[in-house]
């Protein structure tokens, strides 16, 4: 039976115009997310928040660092998923060193929608890591993801799609059915 799970990764404040490192079409990509996270609880789909701390035995890094407004998730993915576990990062890996797996198979998922910020970064390093092999089906929601520009963007998801399944948030749950 399939069981997904909709992963969210890094929809923080710091990458949101205001923040240490705003990223391109941020409030289009927002939106997106919501519509998918949407989507997701209309259908018995897990949510699982994502949130990357910077290592503070690293030094202070450029963007989110622990006790700043930043770090914080943004209050709208919050308030759609309210109770959705959140599992902190402090690698592009969504995985790595993680309790991530641990609460997917708490919930019995065996694949993963994977969205968020940094395509070429912390989407592809996730989607792409040796634990995501563990899981059935991988799909990234391409409209439901950012990073620096829209090339870069393009560019990451043509690199990832002979990995890993590209839909669109309108596409995501085509074909699933719906978890129990």
């Amino acid at each position: 039976m399939n069981r997904p799970a909709l992963i969210v990764i890094d929809l923080q404040n710091d990458y949101f115009p205001g923040g240490a490192f705003p990223l391109h079409h941020t409030q289009e990509t927002l939106s997106n997310v919501l519509n998918a996270i949407v989507q997701a609880r209309q259908n018995g789909i897990p949510v699982v928040h994502v949130q990357h701390v910077a290592d503070q035995a690293q030094g202070q890094a450029p963007f989110f660092n622990a006790g700043t407004d930043g770090v914080a998730i943004h209050p709208e993915i919050l308030d759609a998923a309210p109770g959705a576990p959140v599992v902190v990062k402090h690698f592009a890996d969504s995985f790595e060193q993680t309790t991530l797996h641990e609460t997917l198979q708490g919930m019995q998922v065996n694949e993963l929608l994977l969205c968020g910020m940094m395509t070429q970064n912390c989407i592809t390093h996730t989607a792409l890591s040796r634990k995501a092999d563990l899981y059935r089906q991988v799909t990234v929601v391409s409209d439901a993801c950012t990073t620096v520009s829209p090339m870069l963007h393009a560019i990451a998801l043509r690199a990832l799609s002979t990995r890993v399944n590209l839909a669109k948030v309108a596409e995501m749950l085509q074909g699933a059915p719906k978890a129990l």
